[in-house]
């Protein structure tokens, strides 16, 4: 029998970002579409990545490429509010990384949505796997949780 899904705090994240919903991530339910919450997670990822300089999305050698997502939705997220999210690494490859975010409610201490995402890290032209660069292996350790 697997175990039901449960919402984590936010102390569980190593790194914390402020994402500004838009009008049309809402859907005709009044709340931010499930699609939606995969832009977020990307944008999270992403943006951590290129401030820490470790991705360089428009002339890097090595590129990550998402291989497998999943979300749990826990409580509903709306426009206007912003979203809060909760970003750490539970797996750290050779090449490859698995992220995991919690979405928040401003101010609510359980994440309305927890997800992960699954990037191999491979050469730009050949699209083949290669080793983490060094530079990425730094940015990623402080995000690091046990396993």
């Amino acid at each position: 029998m697997s175990t039901r899904p449960k919402p984590e705090p936010r102390e569980a994240f190593r790194h914390h970002a402020r994402i500004t919903t838009r009008w049309m991530d809402n859907d005709l339910y009044g709340h931010v579409n499930n699609v939606q919450y995969y832009s977020y997670f990307d944008s999270v990822v992403n943006r951590y990545l290129i401030e820490a300089g470790a991705l360089d999305i428009h002339g890097g050698a090595v590129i990550g490429l998402v291989v497998e997502t999943h979300c749990n939705y826990f409580a509903p997220l709306s426009f206007p509010q912003d979203v809060e999210a909760g970003l750490r690494v539970a797996q750290l490859g050779n090449s490859s990384v698995r992220y995991e975010i919690g979405l928040f409610a401003p101010g609510e201490p359980l994440a309305a949505a927890l997800g992960h995402f699954v990037h191999v890290y491979v050469d730009r032209a050949t699209r083949r796997p290669v080793p983490l660069p060094e530079v990425l292996k730094q940015a990623l350790r402080p995000l690091q949780v046990a396993a």
